[in-house]
């Protein structure tokens, strides 16, 4: 196989993805708090893949800002996170409707068939995580567009199951709406591997930490570029009675201080100096403004720095369109190799 026809074959494998975003390649970028803001989301979708604004706790008027901040680094097509807990999140899709947003990601939460239903009406692309194939099916009976399902690996907010054990369930059995795979994918190979499973395209969040025109503080940058797979562990939970939502990022002096905190307040808790809600509220303000800290003060070692087990891929600062060409050459280098294998048996 040479180059023009491994081209035509990774072409083929996401045509669906590329078709259904409007890219020249099926890669999305995951939504990162702080992180994915106007001039990553630009980068990416100027470089062929496709770029998601994190509106995180924005209000409705920070987010229009956003995206008129976004459209004017780039014409290509990109898309906006909503929150689906957020107190205002009819009025932020509001905005995304009214600023001609094409594709809303659904996240944090199963979405409202009311939600749904609005930027169906405005004729808006809507996009759904599900962590299961139950969910996944109920999600696409509400009216989603295409689903995507993340596993473990990710940074930030987790749930129990492995990338490719939620790839081998969703993706035989999802074949109605494109399904995107997420979660610990760093490298060109992994994609092709779940494009050939099925997949419609991929989502990289911590890969694009490094970016170039990524805004991160250069700390939290170096942080990543130094560390291993094995340093992004998901937040411990002490007591089922407090339940933590668990997190995945790179271990810290916080990270520590976290689990002591739990310790002591759960102790209190026991000797009747504090009720349940009173210490349940303590351990979960715990990590309030512990991301901003991280990714924007440069606070690397009290502030929370999410990041996927992919971080162990990340050794430099590169372009963003570097990035995507480093991930296409490893896929069709993939698919070259593998023909000249098979013609040579």
């Amino acid at each position: 196989m040479n180059r023009g026809a491994a081209q035509a074959r990774l072409g083929e494998l996401w045509r669906r993805g590329t078709a259904f975003l409007g890219t020249r390649y099926a890669i999305l970028g995951g939504a990162m708090t702080w992180v994915s803001e106007r001039h990553l989301v630009a980068a990416i979708s100027n470089g062929g893949g496709f770029g998601v604004i994190a509106c995180g706790a924005m209000n409705p008027d920070q987010l229009a800002a956003e995206i008129d901040g976004t459209f004017a680094l780039t014409r290509k097509p990109f898309g906006v996170n909503l929150i689906t807990m957020h107190p205002q999140l009819a009025e932020l899709i509001e905005v995304c409707i009214a600023k001609n947003v094409g594709h809303v990601v659904l996240a944090g939460g199963v979405p409202s068939r009311a939600a749904i239903g609005r930027l169906k009406e405005a004729r808006r692309k809507v996009i759904c995580f599900a962590p299961a194939l139950v969910m996944a099916k109920r999600l696409v009976r509400l009216g989603a567009d295409a689903i995507v399902i993340e596993g473990m690996e990710a940074g930030g907010h987790i749930g129990p199951v492995s990338t490719s054990v939620l790839a081998q369930e969703v993706l035989p059995a999802m074949t109605d709406v494109p399904v995107f795979v997420a979660g610990g994918i760093g490298r060109g190979e992994a994609i092709l591997a779940f494009l050939e499973m099925g997949a419609s395209g991929c989502q990289l969040g911590t890969r694009f930490v490094c970016a170039t025109e990524c805004v991160a503080h250069p700390r939290f940058k170096e942080a990543f570029i130094r560390a291993s797979a094995r340093d992004a562990q998901p937040s411990i939970q002490l007591d089922p009675q407090f339940p933590v939502i668990p997190v995945r990022a790179l271990i810290n002096r916080a990270t520590v201080r976290f689990a002591e905190t739990q310790r002591e307040v759960i102790d209190l808790y026991r000797l009747g100096k504090l009720d349940q809600k009173e210490a349940q509220l303590r351990i979960e303000h715990f990590w309030a403004g512990a991301l901003r800290r991280a990714v924007v003060d440069g606070d690397i070692e009290n502030g929370s720095v999410m990041a996927g087990q992919s971080v162990g891929l990340v050794t430099r600062e590169q372009l963003t369109e570097e990035i995507i060409d480093e991930l296409l050459e490893q896929g069709l280098a993939a698919l070259m190799a593998r023909a000249e294998s098979r013609a040579a048996e």
